[in-house]
């Protein structure tokens, strides 16, 4: 999951979860969660802009 911070000036998305710093380096780490923020992110841009 994704969560955005509202009120703010800027556009904030990030990860519904914790850090997992037992898995950094495993190489069992799932960057879905990452990808999913930073298209939302894209996304609430482009609609800020009128692109979307």
């Amino acid at each position: 999951g994704v969560n955005v911070t509202l009120g703010l000036p800027v556009i904030r998305t990030s990860v519904d979860h914790g850090t997992a710093l037992d898995l950094a380096g495993s190489g069992r780490a799932d960057p879905g969660s990452l990808f999913a923020a930073v298209e939302l992110a894209i996304a609430m841009v482009a609609a800020k802009r009128g692109v979307a």
